[in-house]
């Protein structure tokens, strides 16, 4: 999800929900901690350069359970920092607290923004010898093969 994307859904809630993949809900009395821009520059292990921006939210709960952060207010703070950091239409990534710190990417399912899992790849494939689909062999093609150490092989 872009961050134009999300400014425009918060312009139609009355309240805000998140939810984790694996269905529950981030407590209604979370913060947004942060809204930044994060920049990362890294070279793959092809060697190509890389350059990297997303916009980041960190969610964050405490005991404060009275709290509530209403759409307004989240709409109001990604507008200051579009304009204090210089933030253009980026994807979002979010972070929340579990076990460790979690990335996650966001989608909006029309009622709840969805956490999404973030997985990593190898960007530099061609690069790596790592083939792009893994090779589909049949078990049948495989019985038809010798074997080395068959009783008429001469291996034993």
């Amino acid at each position: 999800m872009k961050l134009s994307e999300i400014k425009s859904e918060l312009k139609t809630l009355d309240t805000i929900a998140f939810q984790l993949p694996n269905g529950e809900l981030v407590p209604n009395h979370f913060h947004v901690t942060e809204v930044g821009k994060i920049t990362k520059d890294f070279i793959d292990c092809g060697g190509t350069l890389r350059h990297e921006e997303v916009v980041n939210f960190q969610l964050w709960e405490a005991n404060d359970y009275d709290h509530r952060l209403h759409p307004e207010k989240l709409l109001s703070i990604i507008k200051l920092s579009e304009k204090v950091l210089n933030i253009a239409d980026l994807d979002i990534e979010v972070e929340y607290q579990g076990d460790t710190i979690g990335k996650f990417g966001l989608d909006f399912d029309g009622r709840n923004f969805l956490l999404t899992t973030k997985q990593t790849d190898c960007l530099a494939k061609d690069n790596c010898g790592i083939p792009s689909e893994k090779p589909k062999v049949r078990l049948s093609d495989l019985q038809k093969q010798s074997s080395c150490c068959s009783p008429d092989s001469g291996c034993c």
